[in-house]
């Protein structure tokens, strides 16, 4: 197998976290060369430790490999253990040194644990309903985010529009 010569994407995901019909919103520090200060949603980077040092689940594959670094994150950044991961949806963005982020966002409902920051990735936390969230400073996209969830929770389907398309 030829080795990759450029890492071409950066792969994150994130775990909206529903509990008691509330979801957890976090503030990122004000440390954060992206964003500090603005509300978002627990994930981050996947790793090759995540998976590289594990058996393969088939010959040549690891399987649930995202599924494996939400909780990871989850429980890193706010000491959570979280269960039924689900996709959300999925987004690109470009970091501050110009690499491409491909982010896969997904919802997770609460299995156990206090929320306990991490306090050099956020400073603060809160688990708000789709109203309240509207009162926080969120990262561009959250808030449509949060609205599908919270819409799939109501039996509805829906796809991410930017929230001047959506109802307050």
């Amino acid at each position: 197998m030829k080795p990759a010569s450029k890492l071409l994407h950066e792969v994150a995901i994130t775990a909206i976290v529903v509990k008691d019909g509330k979801y957890l919103i976090t503030r990122r520090a004000l440390t954060k060369k992206r964003w500090p200060g603005k509300w978002t949603v627990p994930g981050g980077k996947l790793e090759t430790s995540d998976y590289v040092n594990l058996p393969k689940d088939t010959e040549g594959c690891w399987y649930n490999i995202l599924e494996r670094v939400v909780r990871r994150e989850v429980k890193e950044e706010v000491g959570l253990e979280i269960k039924n991961i689900d996709y959300v949806t999925s987004l690109t963005t470009i970091d501050n040194e110009g690499t491409p982020v491909f982010i896969i966002s997904c919802v997770a409902d609460w299995e156990r644990g206090e929320v306990v920051l991490q306090e050099d990735e956020t400073d603060k936390s809160a688990w708000v309903s789709i109203k309240e969230a509207k009162e926080y400073d969120l990262i561009g996209g959250i808030w449509e985010e949060l609205f599908m969830v919270d819409q799939r929770r109501k039996g509805e389907k829906s796809e991410w529009k930017k929230s001047s398309s959506l109802p307050s």
